[in-house]
């Protein structure tokens, strides 16, 4: 009887502590968290951030609310201000990209690089094999906790002016382009006038005629209805794809179980996955269904021969060379080695 007495008061203790531990462990987590976005849904991008949402907070029953703010509406829509607010803990998580974290990342110019990656398979080729993981580590290292891959897509050009076919098409155009330095080294070695501005204020100034075009992957042109703001002209040349990055801010990460970090990262990578088929939804099949509606707008859509696309390479290539250094040569040589071994 008193063995049966002192049993009963053991489980009566654990059965404390074990709901004193999850009590401990539930004062820990926010109530709701703070994902920032460049874009919303319906874009891949934002539905990047919408799936992952959902499924963290189905699979970890609620413990983990997460709240989108697109339009990086945390930091008054400054893109390029988007990875040091998560280093501070102003953002919580965000699906992020390369591009607008490189200034801060230096190893993310790797895929701005132009003309590096010349279809999926070398994009994967990267992003799913040892540079993605390397770009990880430094990720890390650079105050955030990476958990998975997403895309952007291929950034192609559009004007109002004309066709662009060669570099000398794009001779005094003023081209909107994102506020990272290789992309105005890029343009103004093809002859263009880059004009770096937010995405917010690129569409009044495309609109008015103050900017002549933009790039972008072609996905925003569909849904933004660019040819309403006298883009006539598409040139799909893949000069450069912007992966995007799952990330949670490390002091949040380490406040969560071990048990819910996996089910995040998790949900990061089928989020990836499922983002990345989405953004190559109309591209990769054999008629590019996508080229198809936006010239069904009254757009002029230009694909570019091999030899003419090689004609921007070689204007580009010097831009290449300057921005191996700044990215770092043996990360360069591996992204080209794994790029040329890659399967079609």
């Amino acid at each position: 009887m008193q063995l049966r007495r002192t049993l009963l008061s053991l489980v009566a203790v654990a059965t404390a502590l074990g709901t004193f531990s999850v009590a401990a462990t539930a004062q820990n987590y926010k109530a709701e968290y703070r994902m920032s976005l460049v874009l919303g849904p319906p874009t891949p991008w934002g539905q990047a951030g919408k799936v992952w949402s959902d499924l963290v907070k189905e699979r970890t029953q609620g413990r983990i609310n997460i709240k989108l703010y697109p339009g990086v509406s945390l930091i008054q829509g400054d893109q390029t201000r988007e990875f040091s607010a998560l280093r501070q803990g102003v953002i919580d998580m965000a699906v992020g990209s390369t591009i607008n974290w490189s200034p801060q990342v230096k190893e993310l110019n790797l895929f701005s690089l132009p003309f590096l990656m010349p279809d999926y398979a070398a994009i994967d080729a990267l992003t799913q094999g040892d540079v993605g993981k390397k770009i990880f580590q430094t990720l890390d290292k650079s105050g955030v906790v990476p958990l998975a891959w997403g895309e952007n897509g291929y950034r192609e050009v559009t004007n109002s002016k004309r066709v662009i076919k060669s570099p000398e098409d794009l001779k005094g155009m003023k081209i909107r382009v994102v506020g990272s330095p290789i992309f105005s080294d890029m343009f103004t070695a093809m002859g263009a006038n880059p004009t770096q501005m937010s995405w917010a204020d690129a569409q009044p100034a495309l609109a008015s005629g103050a900017v002549d075009g933009q790039e972008n992957p072609l996905f925003l042109f569909t849904i933004l209805k660019m040819h309403t703001v006298g883009q006539k002209f598409v040139t799909t040349w893949g000069y450069m794809a912007d992966p995007l990055v799952f990330v949670v801010n490390k002091e949040i990460w380490n406040s969560w179980t071990p048990a819910d970090q996996a089910i995040v990262r998790q949900a990061a990578i089928d989020s990836g996955s499922q983002e990345i088929a989405l953004a190559r939804k109309g591209l990769v099949e054999a008629d590019k269904p996508v080229l198809k509606d936006i010239a069904a707008m009254g757009v002029t859509v230009t694909q570019l021969s091999p030899a003419e696309r090689e004609a921007f390479v070689k204007v580009t290539r010097p831009v290449y060379e300057k921005w191996k250094t700044t990215v770092g040569l043996d990360l360069v040589k591996a992204a080209e080695r794994d790029i040329a071994a890659r399967k079609k």
